[in-house]
């Protein structure tokens, strides 16, 4: 094949491990270092030092630059302690003892040196929310489980990556100096251009931000070129210290008050995705076979320590003084994967730690790659039963988010409420979100698409999205972003009147063939004017006696049959084209025009 017709395949099977990733709702670095395996040492297609020649090492630099700073944009420190005293602590001690335990190991099993070892429990410090978040979705553990092993992926991603570098940076400078006190010289020198370099363009690129040096549409371009033009400054300055410079230049940005970076980080995941997907595919390419399955049972005994001994020790350690029970923490100890950061730099740091003379680098690879795929395979397969066994499951994900809390839908929010059934409310408009709480139910004040939500918005028990906003411009992105995430059928939302409007006026096909919600001609405007003339939301039991032919023929027209709950206590929505029946046992509730003589139903 040609290198043109190699790089094709590499983008094509970066798409198609991300989209199985995404139906079947997996860490997406899962298959992508298989594929990875597959087509390099496996079948011999992809050789990526004869494909990218001179230009590969490079690439693999400016990637893990990306990827580092794009993950420190999510550190803010603010944010570490408002997530309980667990979370603080798994970032801190669990972080230390994960470190030093995960490094003893490799010492004394592999036979690393004592720096290659420290580099080693470093790499394998991040869990990261790329390979957590879909463990979580799928495991559905309790809320207070699922916020804490979401947070920690989330802040330890560049907390490890900092401690990857720092390590790293020591390594390379007392490999290029003779002596301690010359190599504690050389790695200051790193640290305080590291450290200088990335606050100063930070506050700069955020001062020309806020002054609106750039126009909006720039900005996220603007800041890629200048991560790239800083790292490539930082490294010509001083040999190597280019990542710890974007990785601070991260976190200073993540930690300035009144930045806006939610179009940036939306940008640089996607850039991310792309060169995660890529690079991943590359770096499982260039593993010798050989290596890899001649590592023997010191590694397998390495994998052992590192998943039954040093996490269970960090979580226990990191539990002191918290209220978390014997099967939580057994819980938090089994769901640990390793991911993107530790993966990426450890490729780039044994290339240059080979480069300059330390030979044993060169395991720091497979063995990092050993174990991302233990721990996401393990623990994908076996941490679901580990949570039923611990009764710490949640229920399946029934519940609902609505968008919107106006009058109208903060009723139907109320009488899901009351009927057991999990419901949060989502909005733009403060005053509506205010009345929402003082009703006591759920909500969130903001864009549930936006990358605040994504980290704040607790949707345990929430698996359907129904849209009941006056929003028209935002409706369709909501819907087609919890498409994405919820998947087919589970996001409805209300007709519009605008079929017969020009092309440019109507909204996307995809969105508009999802608006059944609540059955034809129930649109936002009819929804609100029937409550604004006092319509309730109103609760019916059906029996034997009262069927639901009966309740049709009582109300006529003046019933909108909003759901349906089941003898099984599912709740079904009515659509314009639902495929059942309520009968006796169910709960109806609808929308009723108040006459009087209501005498069977519940508001």
């Amino acid at each position: 094949m040609s290198n043109l017709s190699i790089m094709a395949l590499i983008g094509v099977m970066s798409i198609l491990c991300q989209w199985a990733a995404w139906r079947l709702r997996i860490p997406a670095i899962l298959p992508l270092i298989l594929v990875g395996l597959l087509l390099g040492p496996g079948m011999g297609v992809l050789q990526p030092d004869a494909v990218f020649g001179d230009i590969l090492f490079p690439f693999i630099s400016l990637s893990v630059a990306i990827i580092l700073f794009e993950g420190s944009l999510t550190l803010r420190f603010d944010e570490i302690r408002e997530h309980g005293r667990m979370v603080t602590h798994l970032l801190s001690i669990g972080v230390l003892v994960t470190w030093i335990g995960s490094a003893a190991a490799a010492l004394y099993f592999i036979g690393f040196s004592i720096q290659l070892a420290a580099l080693f429990g470093a790499l394998i410090v991040v869990t990261g929310p790329t390979v957590v978040k879909p463990m979580l979705r799928s495991v559905r553990p309790t809320t207070k489980l699922s916020n804490i092993l979401r947070w920690e992926g989330i802040l330890i991603d560049p907390i490890g990556a900092v401690l990857a570098v720092l390590v790293f940076e020591f390594i390379l400078a007392s490999s290029q100096a003779e002596g301690w006190l010359t190599s504690l010289q050389a790695f200051g020198l790193t640290v305080l251009i590291g450290f200088i370099l990335g606050y100063v363009a930070a506050r700069l690129l955020a001062y020309a931000f806020k002054k609106g040096l750039f126009p909006r549409y720039l900005q996220s371009v603007a800041t890629l070129t200048i991560v790239i033009g800083v790292f490539a400054l930082s490294n010509a300055i001083q040999h190597e210290s280019g990542l710890l410079t974007v990785t601070v230049m991260g976190i200073v940005m993540a930690n300035i008050k009144g930045l806006e970076l939610d179009e940036i980080l939306e940008f640089k995941e996607t850039l991310s995705v792309l060169l995660i997907s890529a690079l991943f595919i590359i770096l499982a390419a260039r593993i010798d076979a050989a290596a890899f399955f001649a590592m023997g049972w010191p590694t397998v005994f390495l994998l052992a320590t590192v998943i039954f001994v040093v996490r269970p020790v960090s979580v226990w350690l990191s539990a002191i003084g918290t209220d978390l029970t014997f099967k939580e923490k057994l819980l938090v100890s089994w769901i640990a994967p390793r991911g993107i950061v530790a993966a990426a730099i450890s490729a780039l740091f044994a290339l240059k730690l080979q480069q300059a003379g330390w030979e044993d680098a060169g395991i720091l690879v497979p063995l990092v790659f050993a174990v991302i795929l233990s721990t996401v395979v393990v623990q994908s397969l076996t941490a679901k039963p580990v949570a039923q066994a611990l009764t710490l499951r949640e229920p399946p994900a029934a519940g609902f988010l609505i968008f919107g809390a106006n009058p109208a839908a903060r009723k139907i929010a109320k009488a899901l409420q009351d009927q057991g059934i999990d419901v949060l409310i989502a909005d733009t408009n403060w005053e509506h979100i205010a009345q929402a709480r003082m009703e006591n139910l759920p909500a969130y004040f903001g864009n549930p698409t936006s990358k605040h939500a994504e980290e704040n918005m607790d949707l345990t028990g929430i698996g359907r999205a129904l849209i009941i906003s006056p929003y028209r411009q935002l409706n369709p992105v909501v819907a087609l972003h919890f498409l994405d995430l919820f998947g087919r059928n589970k996001v409805f939302g209300l007709e519009t009147t605008e079929h017969d409007a020009p092309k440019r006026h109507q909204l996307p096909e995809n969105y508009r063939n999802r608006l059944k919600l609540f059955g034809k001609g129930i649109s936002f405007s009819k929804l609100a004017s029937l409550v604004f003339q006092g319509a309730q939301v109103k609760t019916t039991a059906l029996t034997e006696s009262f069927t639901y032919q009966d309740y049709q023929e009582r109300h006529e027209d003046r019933a909108t049959p909003l759901f349906a709950v089941d003898d099984q206590d599912l709740c079904r929505v009515f659509t314009g084209d639902q495929e059942f029946e309520p009968t006796a046992g169910w709960q109806l509730i609808s929308l009723v025009v108040n006459t009087g003589d209501d005498v069977s139903e519940n508001s």
